[in-house]
């Protein structure tokens, strides 16, 4: 197995800085997701990576070796592209079998005719069916081999792009968005199936990805990229609990975090005339900003932030209060138990008790300072 280095790396098109010294490593056999909103250079990193684009600063080590200045050809690097690029005019084995092809047989084997009368290449010929074989198999695309892509599904076709990268077994796997094109239940299926297959192979795989679902359900840790730079490299959990930028917390989470302007005060953070029982390391008066997620908060009693239903949301088990804080008049939304809400309307007067210790405070910059729950009472300033 073979790790990756990505050191300083940095790229422009034109006046436009794409990246912005990215310094990323990649244990070997880890599953890493770059993830943000598009234009973040998220893909770009990856067409780095592949020897497709080329930095403009930085090093690349694939396994400890440097492939900076190598051609993509010569990095035993497998990328899965989000259109699949799949040949039109060969078949799911041919398809599968092209990588092979090309690596193991020389250019005289490769003739249709006279190729398949030079000395070792039935041998060869025999080690690529085999290998394609047992692709199909892992992938459950073994009754496709005599079709065309015109004559698959989405979820087909993605199988076949996927195959194609496995029998080649190589160092590192790189995927750019491959589950974009698929409808919402093959996605899910298909991550399964990726992940399955990560587990198998054992290869070092960076994944690329503008859906935050799916970086935090498939990858070991998820590097969150915004306008051209690294904010936060993490396993989903840290990244998910411990933002260290504003920026980050918002993007992470669905739906996403609530944000409260408030003020620093001693021991305790404002929210208009409230007192909010959370301590921020800032001077008093400073200007912060106060995340809760929605599951963070419940409906309670007298002691919580009084607040007016604007919008309900039925999601099944749960449902999503959308709510209007009485103090400073803050939007703000609840992910509750259905039975929880049962009886409420559009209009109706609530209070909502939030878990205190779960409070994320930012800067006026964005960034994460300290902060700590010190009781679970509101006061009026």
């Amino acid at each position: 197995m073979a790790g990756i280095l990505l050191e300083d790396i940095r790229k422009s098109f034109g006046a436009t800085q794409v990246l912005k010294g990215v310094t990323v490593v990649m244990q070997p056999g880890e599953f890493l997701s770059l993830v943000g909103p598009s234009g973040c250079g998220k893909t770009t990193l990856l067409r780095i990576i592949a020897g497709l684009e080329s930095a403009d600063a930085g090093r690349v080590l694939v396994g400890g070796r440097e492939v900076t200045g190598l051609r993509a050809a010569d990095r035993d690097i497998a990328m899965v592209f989000q259109n699949y690029a799949l040949y039109p005019h060969l078949t799911v084995a041919e398809n599968l079998a092209m990588p092979l092809i090309m690596r193991r047989l020389t250019a005289p084997q490769r003739l249709p005719l006279l190729g398949r009368l030079m000395p070792g290449t039935r041998a060869r010929r025999a080690e690529v069916a085999a290998r394609v074989a047992e692709a199909a198999e892992a992938l459950r695309i073994g009754h496709l081999l005599d079709r065309r892509p015109a004559q698959l599904s989405g979820g087909q076709r993605q199988r076949v792009a996927l195959g194609r990268a496995l029998v080649r077994q190589p160092r590192a796997f790189l995927m750019d968005e491959p589950l974009s094109n698929l409808d919402a239940e093959l996605r899910a299926s298909t991550r399964r199936e990726i992940v399955e297959l990560h587990r198998q192979a054992g290869v070092t795989t960076v994944y690329v990805t503008h859906d935050q679902v799916e970086a935090m359900t498939m990858s070991d840790r998820v590097a969150v990229m915004m306008g051209g730079k690294l904010l936060q490299l993490g396993t989903p959990r840290e990244v998910y609990e411990h933002p260290c930028d504003l920026r980050v917390a918002a993007f992470l989470g669905s739906p996403r975090i609530n944000t409260l302007p408030v003020l620093a005060g001693e021991g305790q953070v404002h929210l208009g005339p409230l007192a909010l029982p959370v301590a921020a390391k800032a001077p008093p008066g400073a200007r912060l900003t106060l995340g809760l997620r929605p599951e963070a908060l419940c409906l309670g009693g007298p002691r919580g932030l009084p607040a007016r239903v604007d919008h309900l949301e039925f999601l099944g088990a749960e449902l999503l209060l959308h709510a209007r804080l009485e103090a400073g008049q803050v939007s703000i939304i609840a992910r509750l138990p259905v039975a929880e809400a049962a009886g409420l309307g559009i209009g109706a007067s609530v209070t909502l008790a939030a878990d205190w210790t779960a409070a994320l405070l930012f800067d006026a910059e964005g960034r994460r300072i300290g902060a700590a729950a010190q009781h679970e009472t509101l006061a009026h300033a």
